[in-house]
């Protein structure tokens, strides 16, 4: 299993807490063998945990330029049409996908082309699925154009357990279809706006994956 860069130092913090905390109870409770024992299969537990959060699986992207690319791993939880006030400031569709901790958290971009907008914003932390997130969480938006035009815009956006947010783009990049721009720690969403009259190609409570589901088809 490959371990995303971002994963680095949060491992080595938890191999450290569970060395401590191993220690301590060894230290502490030579007696109580079950609670020694206790601890282990809590510190296994643990570490498979974080191990599975900063998993980065290797995937072949099927590159179609008809295809809008889910950009996250996880559940679609909102489809609707909505009002989007950043950069659109018009009607577009929202499609909105749930990363709980145990999906991958790796985001990429669903189309090809140029980055016309990006900006981050600090924010609160109200849980992910909560409406008021998009506005009141720390998030970032970029919009990507394609050869056509046609925009796209995405939203990272950190949960109630989420305490970073990592990008890797900024306006004027040139970006491929599927191409990380990013990374959430912990538990987020990422929100999707498309133009009105969009096929959209998912339903509500659909798991999909990032780099690989086509959200929408133009």
């Amino acid at each position: 299993m490959t371990i995303h860069k971002e994963g680095y130092t949060s491992i080595a913090l938890t191999v450290l807490f569970i060395f401590i905390i191993n220690a301590l109870a060894h230290y502490y409770l030579p007696d109580y063998p079950r609670i020694i024992w206790l601890v282990y299969v809590i510190s296994f537990v643990l570490f498979v945990t974080i191990l599975q959060f900063f998993r980065s699986p290797k995937r072949l992207i099927p590159l179609n330029d008809g295809h809008i690319l889910c950009p996250a791993d996880g559940k679609v939880v909102v489809i609707e049409e909505t009002e989007e006030t950043e950069y659109f400031k018009d009607k577009r569709i929202q499609i909105s996908i749930f990363m709980s901790p145990v999906n991958v958290h790796i985001n990429r971009t669903p189309i090809s082309g140029l980055v016309r907008f990006f900006k981050y914003h600090p924010g609160k932390y109200l849980m992910a699925w909560n409406p008021k997130s998009s506005i009141l969480n720390e998030r970032t938006t970029v919009v990507v154009a394609n050869q056509q035009g046609k925009e796209v815009l995405f939203r990272q956006i950190a949960g109630a357990m989420a305490r970073r947010i990592v990008w890797y783009v900024k306006e004027g990049d040139q970006v491929a279809q599927g191409q990380e721009f990013g990374f959430i720690k912990f538990g987020s969403r990422v929100d999707v706006f498309l133009p009105l009259g969009t096929k959209v190609n998912v339903k509500l409570g659909e798991k999909v994956t990032g780099g690989i589901t086509p959200l929408a088809i133009w």
